[in-house]
């Protein structure tokens, strides 16, 4: 166990120390300074304004830029959606495979793609060209991150620009995200895979013979390409079925720790990147480490549920390997529950092992990581923005319980704020409880769930809470490939995403317009511990008000029953 510790530790040093530099390159490109980068970039930037016909200088208000941005994903969504269907008749397609079908899988591949969900109803080597893998998927996993950047980009104006109403251009953000951020990053990131022993291919499928005498086909392609993007853009989606589990797209005990980094590298950055824009690098710190207090707690409650094992297990006179089911023999009890308290923290869908194969209170703390939204780090900008949603909540209760003006950056959190902090915080929330009750009593949705009693609620819950959380990853035992779950995750995989940016990009509008003013007697401060305590027990209270109930039902009762010795 202390070996296990010393990792956690390293990690968080490692990430710590590598975010900080990370964030002032990160301010440079989001307030428009010159990078080290521009030489390359700016003559590329160029051309893609001349040839979109975009004017790079004209701002937008907050209207303009959810309509640009909205138009941007409905029409890219239609892209993949139409290169699913006819995959069968154009190149790269080695193996053979057909158009996306049913339909309804490629409508939910695509809207998952394009919400930075990756949720994969699908095996991703026997669905999947290598064209649609590059052309529509991985495409997708850049623009759907640069999409957060920018809502992102655009949040941190609003709160530091005063009495305008412009909060930057949609498309230079886009633009300026994938080739200063997130393209070098991906470039350097899908090296060092290929380094580890990542296939990056065109080549044909292998058939090989096993040692049992069959026949097996190996799935090829370029992997590491697609896997250095899904990582660093907290999309998740895997290449191949297996995911972050398969040593084709996760090879080394090196490699997983590296994944693991890079799903926090940007989210982290750019909180602490937000206090250097701001002028007080202590406001980011405060938000960051709220973000690292709770996540901290989820990724103790995860390690030892998985530590302690399943009794009923070693009760059959199996010892260590009680705690071993579900993990991933390679990287061990520590870095299976790092890479699963990571990926649910950060809304990415990678996975190193299978969630449903946790103990109970395992697959617990996961699962409420989702729930809680993308607030525990999150997402690449969207970490960012929603935690800010949190923030202005937090502020206004504590400015009403003291009788202190609610204010945050020198600007008034007032009634219009609030109402949109608080839907967007609440609309994901809506569409994980009453999809996953309408799909626990009707037979579409039960028909299908592999298990019986609590952990079968849970299977139907964490689907929901992956996808309106825009996360991605899967609790296994669903079989989610049904007209029911492709349709109504995709519709929570939208109301999710769209459902918390444009919230927060009408705060950014109003925030924007606000004068500031210094702080004064009446101002509680947002930069010391007293927030930051603050900020972290009102998501947790607001998360137990609103989950506890089907928590309880799920994998808390599951928890108690396995004790008793009860599986299911």
């Amino acid at each position: 166990m202390l070996t296990d510790m010393m990792m956690f530790i390293l990690y968080l040093a490692v990430l710590l120390l590598l975010a900080w530099p990370f964030s002032k390159y990160l301010a440079k490109v989001f307030t428009m300074e010159k990078t080290v980068l521009d030489p390359v970039c700016q003559p590329l930037e160029r051309l893609v304004y001349r040839l979109s016909a975009v004017n790079p200088d004209q701002e937008m208000n907050w209207r303009q830029y959810a309509s640009a941005l909205i138009w941007f994903n409905v029409l890219g969504a239609f892209a993949v959606f139409l290169i699913e269907l006819v995959q069968g008749a154009l190149f790269w397609n080695p193996a053979g495979l057909s158009g996306v079908a049913p339909w309804h899988l490629a409508l939910n591949t695509a809207v998952s793609f394009m919400t930075n969900t990756n949720w994969q109803a699908y095996s991703g080597e026997s669905t999947m060209s290598y064209f649609t893998q590059m052309t529509a998927l991985t495409v997708q996993n850049f623009v759907s991150a640069a999409v957060g950047l920018s809502v992102a980009a655009a949040l941190i104006r609003g709160f530091t620009r005063k009495t305008t109403s412009a909060i930057g251009n949609f498309w230079v953000d886009l633009v300026r995200s994938i080739f200063r951020v997130l393209l070098p990053l991906a470039i350097i990131f899908t090296l060092i895979l290929v380094q580890q022993g990542v296939i990056q291919n065109l080549d044909s499928y292998l058939t090989v013979h096993t040692l049992e005498g069959v026949e097996q086909t190996i799935g090829m392609g370029p992997v590491a390409s697609q896997e250095a993007i899904k990582i660093l853009g907290t999309n998740g989606g895997g290449f191949f079925n297996a995911n972050s589990a398969h040593p084709f797209e996760n090879p080394t005990p090196l490699s997983n720790f590296l994944q693991v980094i890079s799903i926090f590298l940007i989210p982290t950055g750019l909180v602490i990147a937000f206090g250097n824009i701001a002028g007080d690098f202590r406001q980011g710190y405060a938000v960051l480490a709220a973000m690292l207090l709770l996540f901290c707690i989820m990724l103790t409650g995860t390690y030892l549920s998985e530590a302690y094992g399943n009794p009923i297990l070693a009760n059959l006179g199996i010892d260590q390997p009680t705690s071993m089911e579900g993990k991933e023999v390679r990287f061990g009890i520590a870095g299976s529950a790092l890479f699963a308290t990571v990926t649910t923290a950060a809304s990415c869908g990678a996975v190193n092992a299978m969630h449903d194969s946790f103990t109970p209170l395992g697959g617990f703390f996961p699962l409420v990581q989702m729930k809680l939204g993308e607030v525990i780090v999150g997402g690449v900008g969207a970490g960012f923005y929603g935690m800010m949603l949190f923030v202005v909540l937090t502020v206004f209760i504590v400015g009403l319980m003291v009788g202190r003006t609610p204010e945050y950056l020198g600007k008034k959190i007032e009634a219009r704020e609030t109402k949109m902090a608080t839907l967007g915080i609440l609309l994901p929330a809506v569409m994980m409880l009453t999809g996953s009750a309408l799909a626990a009593v009707i037979e579409a949705g039960t028909s299908v769930v592999l298990n019986p009693g609590p952990h079968g609620l849970s299977e139907i819950v964490y689907a929901f809470a992956s996808a309106a959380g825009n996360n991605g990853s899967a609790f296994a035992g669903l079989s989610a490939n049904s007209l029911f779950y492709n349709l109504m995750l995709a519709l929570s995989m939208l109301v999710g995403r769209f459902g918390v940016i444009l919230p927060v990009l009408a705060i950014a509008g109003s925030m924007a317009e606000k004068k500031t003013s210094p702080p004064g007697p009446g101002t509680f401060p947002t930069t010391g511990w007293l927030f930051v305590i603050l900020l972290a027990g009102i998501i947790l209270i607001v998360g137990a008000l609103t989950f506890l109930p089907v928590l309880t039902l799920g994998p808390i009762v599951e928890q108690l029953l396995m004790l008793q010795g009860s599986m299911f």
